[in-house]
């Protein structure tokens, strides 16, 4: 049996939770078996290309009207950056939706890139953990967020699985979780790809169905085996993601956690929401039940009561 995280039974906790208050329960159900849209659309981010140039940091920036950067984007030092006494590499943020990291595994003589932003799950932990209904997984894949009913509990935060939405703490009377957002309003919605793939200058995203994604990267891993890891990130973890990463160092060289499981974040608590149907037949009934006893127990003691009185 597998050792469960604190971090991972709280996001199962709170994802359970959320569709306990909110969802019909055959609703709940049937989230575990929910494995995207058919016609979904993704990204395939091929690492053995990307060379760390940042130009989606920049295209997003724009496209998503984001406050200017601390260092330009042309300024690389940024790859130096750690967090966490240097056990983290830079995040995304309510200023940046979307960062690249630079990796050196050791079997390799040059460096490796990563583009790090919100993957977009097929089952949300994010969505299934948020009682006001802030997040929406929309048919075209994306996994998009409505600030007006935010409450600010970040519960989303806390459910992640790849430690992606960031709190905005400078907007005290407005909280707001931000994140990427695929593109979804401006671009994705009408066909277009996002604007970090559309400006990539060394072909290392590609937009497209997932179904379709899915087959390039299988195609690349089966056409030169000693080139990639036969594994695609993204494919089955937490139920599968609409980002998908082929690469051809192990990817928990690349700071990927490869611990996370197949399912998706809501079946750690599908047992517990099997009882739900089962619970909300038998506490309406068994408090009406306590109600109608209290109430026939009461008629009686006034009845008794009148009685007396009547006697006298």
């Amino acid at each position: 049996m597998s050792k469960v995280s604190r971090r991972k039974f709280l996001a199962g906790g709170l994802a359970g939770g959320a569709a306990v208050m909110l969802a019909p329960a055959e609703k709940v159900l049937a989230a575990g078996s929910f494995s995207g849209f058919p016609d979904g659309m993704g990204v395939l981010v091929d690492l053995t290309r990307c060379v760390g140039c940042r130009s989606c940091e920049a295209a997003c920036n724009k496209e998503q009207q984001l406050p200017a950067p601390d260092l330009p984007f042309d300024d690389l030092s940024v790859f130096d950056q750690t967090f966490h006494q240097g056990t983290q590499k830079r995040r995304p943020t309510e200023k940046a939706y979307t960062v690249v990291n630079r990796y050196r595994p050791e079997e390799l003589d040059k460096p490796v890139y990563r583009k790090i932003q919100c993957n977009h799950c097929n089952e949300p932990a994010c969505l299934t953990s948020c009682f006001v209904n802030a997040y929406t997984k929309t048919k075209e894949g994306a996994v998009i967020y409505d600030s007006s009913v935010c409450v600010g509990c970040r519960n989303c935060m806390i459910a992640c699985p790849f430690n992606v939405p960031a709190y905005s703490y400078s907007e005290v009377l407005s909280p707001v979780v931000k994140k990427c957002i695929f593109c979804y309003d401006s671009r994705v919605k009408h066909g277009q790809p996002p604007a970090c793939v559309e400006i990539c200058p060394a072909q290392a995203l590609t937009f497209g169905k997932r179904k379709d994604l899915l087959k390039i990267a299988r195609m690349r891993l089966k056409k030169s085996p000693d080139k990639y890891q036969q594994e695609i990130y993204g494919e089955k973890q937490v139920g599968g993601t609409g980002w998908l990463y082929i690469a051809e160092t192990p990817f928990e060289e690349l700071g990927f956690d490869t611990s996370l499981q197949q399912e998706p974040i809501i079946d750690n608590v599908k047992g517990f929401l099997g009882m739900v149907p089962m619970v909300l037949a038998i506490w309406p009934a068994l408090f009406t039940g306590f109600h109608l006893l209290a109430t026939k127990h009461k008629d009686h003691a006034h009845d008794d009561s009148r009685v007396e009185e009547e006697k006298r």
